[in-house]
């Protein structure tokens, strides 16, 4: 990771540079302008999913697990509170210390994440499908802790990366309604809210398939991802004369 930071900062750097100091480690800040890689023009398209349990599950089989991530949350829970409880200054600088470090940590994250997502599509040739993520937060219904995980994790975050990331590399994205994705069989296309039999099994009531519930979501919106990019490609076809 060090060593592809240092090649972009030769290549794209651009104006002034900061060295700043935080927590006894020094960071440099730079501003590089990375131009976008001409888009090439998918076959097909990789759905990816996004949820608690697995944070991203895409329609080609990779799902970046959300047990560690969730487990190393909780942890920070506790120490957090009682920090909060003593309102010194010195538990207010380790509050704010344990805030970043807890910030770097999901930043690292979700970059490996959207890297390995991105990596892929990249060498095999599809484009992406990303649910819409504007009001996820709204809409999607949780019991307690899942609510707190929900709240608690940099999903518009990973997007970000994800769209970043692809554009560099010219990977071709587009964004997809997600509603009903989670009930609608990815065989044939039937929706019922009774399929979700649990958080991890699918099992479509017409035509009988049995699927992960968040690989079937994926490849739900993969299709409409090469929807999507199908309508938009007729639509900028000139009409006959």
């Amino acid at each position: 990771m060090v060593a592809d930071a240092l090649k972009v900062l030769r290549q794209y750097r651009e104006g002034e540079s900061d060295l700043i100091e935080r927590d006894g480690v020094f960071h440099l800040i730079v501003t590089c302008e990375v131009p976008e890689a001409e888009q090439y023009e998918p076959e097909a398209f990789i759905g990816v999913d996004l949820g608690i349990v697995d944070i991203a599950t895409t329609s080609t089989g990779y799902r970046a697990a959300g047990r560690s991530p969730n487990r190393y949350r909780k942890r920070q829970l506790a120490p957090r509170a009682k920090l909060r409880k003593k309102r010194t200054k010195s538990a207010k600088r380790r509050l704010k210390e344990r805030s970043r470090r807890e910030q770097r940590h999901v930043e690292n994250t979700n970059h490996v994440m959207s890297k390995t997502i991105v990596t892929e599509a990249e060498r095999t040739g599809p484009g992406l499908s990303l649910e819409e993520l504007k009001g996820i937060r709204d809409r999607v219904r949780l019991r307690k802790p899942q609510r707190v995980a929900l709240h608690s994790w940099a999903f518009a975050r990973l997007g970000d990366f994800i769209v970043y990331k692809a554009r560099r590399a010219g990977v071709p994205l587009v964004f997809v309604d997600p509603a009903y994705s989670s009930h609608e069989c990815a065989q044939c296309g039937y929706i019922d809210r009774l399929d979700r039999i649990s958080q991890a099994k699918f099992a479509c009531r017409k035509c009988g398939v049995v699927a992960h519930a968040d690989r079937n979501a994926s490849r739900v919106l993969a299709r409409r991802g090469e929807n999507a990019w199908t309508a938009g490609r007729e639509s900028r076809v000139p009409a006959t004369p």
